[in-house]
């Protein structure tokens, strides 16, 4: 009996078109969050930034092209250098420079309320997303992006 879902490696392709960015000091977080994202099938990139000052530096430098410009960027809140909010302040400055428009959750292990509606005060935050964050959340978050794209 054939399969009943054939996936061929232009299906994988239409699948996989999104780019991430994780934004977290967290090793582990970022190595766990890197298998699930890729797990998913939706991705076609993931970069790693362990602050703010190195995604923002990215984004200045390279985000320049649809390609090199994310579709979703994870953000951690407590890093080192610059963290999540201090990301947002610079990112609000260059938010009308990109190609395309990025998606931008708050992913955090704090689940201070003070930090939730903090969050609601930036346009460009789409929601704030506890840690840790399970495969079907990731899945939910990708295709969603994937739905408004087509």
């Amino acid at each position: 009996m054939p399969p009943i879902f054939d996936v061929n490696e232009k299906t994988l392709e239409k699948l996989a078109q999104h780019s991430v960015l994780l934004i977290d000091d967290d090793k582990i977080y970022q190595f766990t969050a890197r298998k699930i994202l890729e797990s998913t099938g939706l991705t076609k990139r993931i970069l790693s930034f362990y602050n703010g000052e190195e995604a923002i530096n990215y984004l200045k430098n390279e985000a320049m092209s649809d390609e090199s410009t994310p579709d979703v960027i994870f953000l951690d809140i407590n890093m080192p250098i610059m963290n999540g909010w201090e990301f947002l302040e610079e990112y609000k400055k260059l938010k009308g420079t990109f190609p395309k428009p990025i998606v931008v959750y708050m992913v955090s292990s704090s689940v201070d309320d003070s930090d939730i509606q903090r969050s609601k005060e930036y346009e460009s935050v789409s929601d704030y997303i506890i840690k840790p964050i399970p495969r079907e959340k990731y899945e939910q978050l990708i295709t969603s992006l994937r739905d408004a794209t087509q």
